[in-house]
């Protein structure tokens, strides 16, 4: 372990966002060993990360960040120096369904986090001196912004990946790192109590820890309980696209490779026991996206423009709804110089094709033959 300049954990690596920022940092930094700790829950998935198994500073544990004990023994066999942490459930309907394993996962499994790496890092003669732990986070936590505009206005900043792309604000208020929790859903609740028990653990022990909260993500390997591999797989399958209310909610989206950039530059040169908050700086309302969805897919399926219209059936309300979401990063921008890279249609283009491209991983994932292979393989472990 000693060829290695650093070891970081990444726990839930086999997820979404997860597994861009295993892959980023695999690649990125040979000398770095970077262990992907999941439970491989519905969400995690190993074909993810299929190009990088292999390499020599990648390893995988499954295990439960619930379990201490397990956190522990980790912590001393990989000696480890930074956590980024990434595991959590996340979807707001299944939170609503079943709140109790929300709060497990998210502030349980938290807490056993922290207490694992306060443990072993106080047990080192260098203590905290060269450790990290980052926690991601969501805009969720900030609860609704008031929707102000039935149009969209110019907000009161940009950047080269808005410029010249649909660049819009649907109000004249947006979530800074100072604004106040207000969580509206389970999820954004457990979530913005994992977040109180990092910030805890700076202010109480003095652990070096740095919290962000990011806006919806999009892009390649994303679960297709999220809306735009939901309905990029129901407009290949002719299948309903079941849109909330009226679709008037609006969302900041960034893509995934965007976010896996900033976390790789907040972990190096990020403040600790700082907030940065990580925004597409792109604001759209659900039925707008959807439009771009749909003229996409169907282009690219080589379908008559509207083709796929007639899908669109509009569904009761979620419960406790948030109207509106919006990240104000100018702190990361200014402080780190990290912008978006992809103007939205382009991220939205890159996502759609790799989609259509990878019919077989997503069969898999919504017939659920993933799960099977994955729990034979690890069940005698």
């Amino acid at each position: 372990m000693n060829e290695f300049k650093k070891h970081i954990i990444v726990t839930g690596g086999a997820g979404f966002i997860g597994s861009h920022v295993v892959r980023l940092f695999v690649n990125k930094y040979p000398d770095y060993q970077i262990i992907n700790v999941d439970k491989l829950t519905y969400a995690g998935n190993l074909a993810n990360l299929r190009d990088v198994e292999e390499k020599p500073n990648y390893t995988f544990v499954k295990a439960d960040i619930c379990d201490f004990e397990t956190m522990l023994q980790l912590m001393r066999q990989y000696n480890v120096d930074g956590v980024i942490h990434l595991a959590a459930e996340s979807h707001v309907d299944r939170s609503i369904k079943d709140p109790f394993t929300f709060a497990k996962t998210n502030v349980m499994g938290t807490l056993s986090l922290l207490q694992a790496a306060k443990q072993y890092w106080e047990s080192l003669p260098e203590k905290y001196d060269g450790k990290r732990f980052y926690h991601i986070s969501t805009d969720e936590v900030y609860g609704a912004l008031e929707l102000t505009h039935s149009q969209g206005i110019t907000p009161p900043f940009s950047t080269k990946a808005s410029s010249g792309s649909h660049h819009e604000a649907y109000g004249e208020t947006f979530f800074v790192e100072s604004t106040k929790y207000d969580p509206h859903s389970p999820y954004s609740a457990s979530k913005a109590s994992s977040d109180h028990f990092v910030r805890a653990y700076h202010d109480t022990y003095g652990m070096p820890t740095i919290v962000t909260n990011c806006s919806n993500n999009y892009g390649p390997y994303q679960f297709p309980e999220k809306l735009i591999p939901l309905f990029i797989n129901n407009i290949r399958h002719r299948k309903p696209l079941p849109v909330y209310g009226k679709g008037e909610n609006v969302r900041d989206w960034l893509f995934v490779e965007d976010h896996a950039r900033a976390i790789d530059i907040i972990y190096h040169n990020g403040k600790v026991a700082e907030t940065y908050n990580i925004g597409g700086f792109n604001e759209w309302k659900n039925i707008d996206i959807i439009k771009v969805i749909i003229k996409t897919v169907d282009r690219l399926l080589g379908n008559p423009e509207g083709y796929s219209d007639e899908l669109i059936t509009f569904v009761t309300d979620r419960a406790g709804h948030d109207l509106r979401y919006a990240i104000d990063s100018r702190k990361l921008q200014k402080e780190l110089g990290w912008e978006p890279s992809l103007q939205f249609e382009e991220g939205i283009e890159k996502t759609v094709l790799w989609y259509l491209d990878n019919q077989e991983w997503m069969d898999n994932i919504t017939s659920g033959e993933y799960e099977k292979y994955y729990e034979s393989m690890y069940s005698n472990r």
